[in-house]
């Protein structure tokens, strides 16, 4: 990635953004539909301006967070304890299981981004106050980890000769 820009071997570049929102597009869909995959691609295809190889790439991360999705969904529910993780919206529920795997497992994308990232998936796709609830859940997790203690490296020893 140089300058926001994702490339991706072809002559196209896709700005990271709009790579999210394919993303967050195609969880979305697979939620509601588990068994469309096909029929998600040739949509995507025919809607967005992107390449069978963005696409694809865009599955397979999409197939990683769904390899994830048990523990992402737990974090969610441990983190909303007020609120039920079956009440929370269908977008909502997706942004943060993108904006999750990208704060918790992914590791190339800076915390705040994620984070920041996620609200503005909310804010477009759904609600201004699913922005601020998914901030608060995110940043909750992501304090969680900063909070996590450190495993301890093994001491160095030297041997008497």
């Amino acid at each position: 990635m140089r300058g926001g820009i994702c490339y991706t071997g072809s002559v196209m570049a896709l700005s990271q953004k709009k790579f999210r929102e394919t993303i967050f597009q195609m969880l979305y869909s697979r939620d509601l539909n588990a068994s469309s995959d096909a029929k998600i691609l040739s949509s995507m295809l025919d809607q967005f301006v992107v390449t069978r190889k963005v696409l694809h790439q865009a599955m397979e991360k999409v197939e990683a967070i769904f390899k994830k999705i048990e523990e992402i969904d737990a974090l969610i529910s441990n983190v909303s304890k007020d609120y039920d993780f079956k009440r929370i919206s269908r977008v909502e529920r997706n942004i943060l299981r993108l904006g999750l795997f990208e704060l918790k497992f992914e590791g190339e994308i800076p915390p705040k981004v994620a984070i920041s990232e996620a609200v503005r998936l909310s804010r477009k796709f759904g609600t201004p106050e699913g922005g601020a609830f998914v901030n608060a859940l995110l940043d909750a997790i992501f304090q969680l980890k900063e909070a996590a203690p450190c495993p301890l490296e093994p001491e160095l020893s030297i041997a008497n000769p």
